[in-house]
């Protein structure tokens, strides 16, 4: 059996290689403010703040769903990076975890290349180093990245902050959860997942800049809690209630197919139990399970002021978020005894 503890670590020749292959390939992403960095390893990264910002920091980790670990790492970043975007923050800094599977040490730094490979092709996107990280081997490939952002306190996003009237804005079509699902038995069409990545690849840079432009008063990703999960997050944190509307939802291709045939998440039925606190009115629509479908790599969830929202949407399409859409509206507690009404 393979040792646990340190001696599940990668050995450090194929580390060793892999960095030395993805930093001759990519240039690095200068930060003045990496005092020390992987240009000269040491047992930590030493990062200064710029003077009146704070730091904004997250981690995510989570097994591949896709084999090429090159998308994958895109993938995996991309979400792990919609937190700070979420919170008006910019990324700063990022550690990267790794889980490589078992195998040769050669076989074991062609891997760490490739991942290595997408997460700097990303955060040259990003304009945020890699100072670091650990690599692992298990039975599976995952991947995680710890993520710092800077931010100016005033100009923080949040989850509460909704006012009555304002519009509820998708930037990213739902559907990603019931898709690999129905992947893994599969039961999806290769365009399906293909289109899915397309949009699991697009980061969500541009559109909280756009956001933050046109007056955003709450945000949020939308990821494994899926809408109905993270949207009662903001509800519950503004002291307000929404309603939404079903037909408005973005869907990504193929995602009605594979839920009418049942192919859901696992994690579907545990995000189910956010139906509470949903009026049960159009619980019948074909849609309705997308509001717990689990999302990886998913778009923002924001509100705007109701004037502001055509503007909004016009910047969103032009940046290339083409299927970002009005779902909605938030309403007064007023209105009704449900947090979420259906449409």
């Amino acid at each position: 059996p393979h040792c646990a503890g340190c001696g599940s670590k990668v050995g450090s020749t194929a580390l060793t290689e892999a960095l030395r292959r993805v930093r001759q390939d990519f240039p690095e992403v200068a930060r003045e403010a990496v005092l020390i960095g992987l240009d000269a390893p040491d047992d930590a990264a030493v990062v200064a703040v710029p003077p009146g910002q704070v730091m904004v920091q997250t981690v995510d980790y989570f097994t591949a769903l896709v084999d090429d670990p090159f998308i994958f790492a895109q993938i995996c970043l991309k979400h792990c990076l919609g937190d700070l975007y979420a919170m008006g923050a910019q990324p700063h800094t990022v550690l990267a975890l790794v889980q490589v599977p078992y195998a040769t040490p050669a076989k074991q730094a062609d891997m760490l290349y490739q991942i290595l490979a997408g997460t700097y092709k990303g955060l040259l996107a990003a304009n945020a180093p890699l100072v670091g990280g650990h690599t692992v081997v298990g039975p599976q490939l995952a991947l995680g990245f710890a993520c710092n952002g800077i931010a100016s306190p005033a100009h923080l996003l949040r989850k509460g902050g909704m006012q009555p009237g304002d519009a509820l804005i998708l930037t990213q079509p739902l559907g990603t959860g019931t898709l690999f699902a129905a992947d893994m038995q599969g039961k999806a069409k290769g365009r399906w997942i293909e289109a899915a990545i397309a949009h699991m690849l697009t980061s969500n840079q541009a559109a909280a800049d756009i956001f933050r432009t046109h007056g955003a008063t709450a945000c949020t990703d939308v990821t494994g809690f899926g809408l109905a999960g993270h949207l009662l997050e903001m509800v519950r944190a503004s002291g307000v209630v929404a309603t939404l509307d079903l037909e408005a939802l973005p869907v990504l291709a193929g995602a009605t197919d594979t839920l009418a045939t049942g192919l859901l998440s696992t994690l579907h039925p545990q995000n189910l139990q956010a139906a509470a606190f949903i009026d049960p009115a159009n619980s019948d629509h074909p849609l309705y399970p997308l509001l717990f479908d689990p999302q990886t790599a998913g778009g923002l969830l924001a509100t705007v002021p109701a004037a502001a929202a055509k503007g909004c949407l016009d910047a969103l399409h032009s940046r290339g978020y083409s299927a970002a859409a009005q779902i909605g509206e938030v309403g007064s507690t007023a209105d009704t005894a449900w947090l979420l009404t259906l449409t």
